[in-house]
C-alpha cells in the first residue's frame, strides 16, 4: 500500500500509478489551472475525470480529499518534506507545485510578492466576479427579470478587465514573466466569450486583454491543460 492507495479516493478513482501525483479534476476555469501548471513544469502525473455531480464532487471518497467539495485536488506521493501531500483549492496548488519545483514563481522574493499579489487577485476577485457573471447572463440567472444583479457584475467584470487591462501595458505577463499567476487568470479572462458577455463588458475597450488571452492560449501547455481531463 502507498500513500495514494490507502486514500479513500482511490476507492473510486483508482491509480493506475500511485508513485506519481494523481490530479482529480474537470476543465473548467478553476480545473484547468492544475493541468496548466503540471503541464508547464513537466511533472509527472495522473488525471482523473471528478466531474460537477453530485454523485462525485459530493461523494464521500472526494469529500475526504476535499470537504470544500470542488475541484480540482491533488494527491502527490512524493512531497517535498518527504512525506505524502494532500490539497485542495487551485491557487494553493499552483503555489504548492511552483515552491516544490522552483518554478513560475520568480527568481527574488520581490518576483514571488508580485505573482501571489496577482494569485490572489484572481482569486478573490476575478473568479468569483466573473463567476456571477456568468450565472446572470448566461445560465440560471439570466432568467432573472430584476436587471440589478446582471448590472453588477457586468460592471463589476469590467471594473476588473480595466485593472488587468492596464497592468498588462507595455508588458505580456501580468507580473512581468510569465507565472503561476498567467496560469489563474487566463482561464478565467477567456470566459467572456464563453458566456457571450463580450459586448456587455465591452471588450473592445481593453485589447491588451485579448492580446493578453490569446497569447495565453497560445502556449502548448495551456493547450493541452484547457482539455485535460476531457470534458466527456
Amino acid at each position: 500500500m502507498s500513500f495514494v492507495t490507502d486514500h479513500p479516493i482511490n476507492r473510486r478513482w483508482p491509480a493506475e500509478n500511485p508513485g506519481i501525483l494523481q490530479l482529480y479534476s474537470f476543465p473548467t476555469p478553476n480545473g484547468v489551472k492544475a493541468a496548466i501548471m503540471l503541464e508547464e513544469i513537466g511533472l509527472p502525473y495522473e488525471v482523473h475525470r471528478v466531474t460537477l455531480a453530485d454523485a462525485d464532487v459530493k461523494s464521500p471518497e472526494f469529500l475526504a480529499l476535499n470537504p470544500n467539495n470542488k475541484i480540482p485536488a491533488i494527491l502527490d506521493p512524493n512531497g517535498p518534506d518527504g512525506t505524502g501531500v494532500a490539497l485542495f483549492e487551485s491557487g494553493a496548488i499552483l503555489n504548492y507545485l511552483a515552491e516544490k519545483t522552483g518554478k513560475l514563481l520568480g527568481n527574488t522574493a520581490t518576483d514571488r510578492a508580485q505573482i501571489l499579489q496577482w494569485l490572489m487577485f484572481q482569486m478573490g476577485g476575478v473568479g468569483p466576479m466573473f463567476g456571477q457573471l456568468g450565472f446572470f447572463y448566461k445560465f440560471a440567472g439570466a432568467e432573472i427579470e430584476d436587471p440589478r444583479p446582471r448590472a453588477r457584475y457586468v460592471a463589476e467584470a469590467r471594473r476588473l478587465l480595466n485593472v488587468v487591462n492596464t497592468a498588462l501595458e507595455g508588458q505580456d505577463w501580468i507580473a512581468g514573466a510569465y507565472s503561476i499567476a498567467d496560469i489563474a487568470l487566463g482561464p478565467w479572462l477567456g470566459m467572456i466569450a464563453y458566456y457571450g458577455a463580450e459586448e456587455a463588458v465591452g471588450m473592445e475597450d481593453f485589447p491588451n486583454v485579448s492580446a493578453y488571452v490569446e497569447r495565453f492560449r497560445a502556449r502548448p501547455a495551456v493547450q493541452k491543460g484547457l482539455v485535460t481531463p476531457p470534458r466527456d
